[in-house]
């Protein structure tokens, strides 16, 4: 029997698991509308104040899968997603956007998937449409895009329709719910090489873990001791690792691949204007704390993706591809792309 939406809020009050299979029934109830405003939102909060489980969080995940306009790419070789849960409160500026030109220009291709701003001053979708690109292509377009450049970004909105029956509860809610931590595991191009990062340092092993479940191949999962949902520059960095079926968890720091130590505080910016200066600074190949975590962040992704040995390797990879000009070639040839792929319909 499936679960009714009341047993689940039952299970929630008492601290108790809603299973894989439990779960998947009640997302696609919710999914279709048919749980109620007021039901959803105490379904989700018991969940938060419970603490949400892989099996939980994979049951969901599965369901969005499901309910997402699929990216079809046949060849995924080295094909890796950067994406963040956001909600880390840091307002820097867009590290994860900036390191995607820099991976592709390295040698991997990189589906990613975002959304406008949660808690930057500017979201990837933000940064990408003040570069000048199209964010809102569709499907076969984005395919296209990964083919020709080795870049394709999905807009949330588009990939995810039937987020929009949620989404007058979330706004309502305010909170971070179960929804922040789908939304990077639910990349409508199936990516199995995942650079992750996450708000809270619990989700570190928990995502590391859901990932496994949901069948991907390698990821990492990363969150900075100073509240960075990114490889941090400003303290230590705790790391969960997917590798050949198995997740181990450790900490890494700046100074392990030769990196001066630098707070956040120097990569925050006010607004998308600001920001997008900063990560052409970075593309220019400007030194200073931003091209060292754009490289960093890079180097990591390049390990997942395939295409480094390991982070130190993809980080001498990613510089290179920033002082020799390609990662900002990448990002001209991109926002050329989308523009050319939106104009042709």
């Amino acid at each position: 029997m499936p679960i009714t939406a009341q047993e689940a809020l039952q299970r929630t009050i008492e601290h108790r698991e809603i299973f894989f299979d439990e779960m998947v029934d009640l997302m696609r109830q919710i999914m279709r509308g048919e749980v109620s405003p007021a039901l959803t939102s105490a379904i989700l909060t018991g969940l938060r104040v419970k603490k949400e489980t892989v099996g939980e969080i994979a049951g969901a995940a599965t369901v969005m899968r499901e309910f997402a306009r699929p990216v079809e790419v046949a060849d995924k070789t080295h094909l890796v997603d950067i994406v963040g849960t956001g909600g880390d409160g840091s307002h820097t500026f867009n590290i994860s956007t900036c390191a995607m030109f820099v991976v592709a220009a390295a040698g991997a291709r990189v589906a990613k998937h975002g959304n406008r701003s949660v808690s930057s001053k500017s979201g990837s979708a933000d940064a990408l449409e003040a570069l000048g690109a199209v964010i809102e292509l569709q499907p076969a377009q984005v395919a296209r895009a990964i083919e020709e450049v080795g870049i394709g970004f999905m807009f949330a909105p588009i990939h995810h329709p039937a987020m929009k029956v949620v989404a007058p509860v979330r706004r309502e809610m305010g909170v971070r719910t179960i929804f922040n931590i789908l939304g990077p595991l639910t990349n409508p191009v199936g990516a199995t090489r995942i650079l992750m990062g996450v708000f809270h340092p619990d989700l570190v092993g928990i995502q590391a873990r859901v990932l496994h479940e949901l069948g991907a191949e390698r990821a990492l999962v990363v969150w900075g001791r100073d509240n960075m949902d990114e490889i941090s520059l400003g303290a230590g960095t705790l790391v969960g690792e997917l590798r050949d079926g198995k997740v181990r968890e450790y900490e890494i720091h700046p100074e392990d691949f030769g990196i001066a130590m630098s707070a956040s505080r120097n990569l925050k910016v006010a607004d998308p204007a600001e920001s997008i200066a900063m990560l052409r600074a970075v593309l220019d190949n400007q030194p200073g704390p931003a091209n060292d975590i754009v490289a960093l962040n890079a180097g990591a992704a390049l390990y997942v993706a395939g295409v480094a040995d390991s982070i130190a390797d993809g980080l001498a990879r990613a510089r290179a591809a920033i002082a020799d000009g390609s990662a900002r070639a990448r990002m001209q040839q991109y926002v050329a792309t989308s523009r050319a792929l939106a104009a042709a319909g």
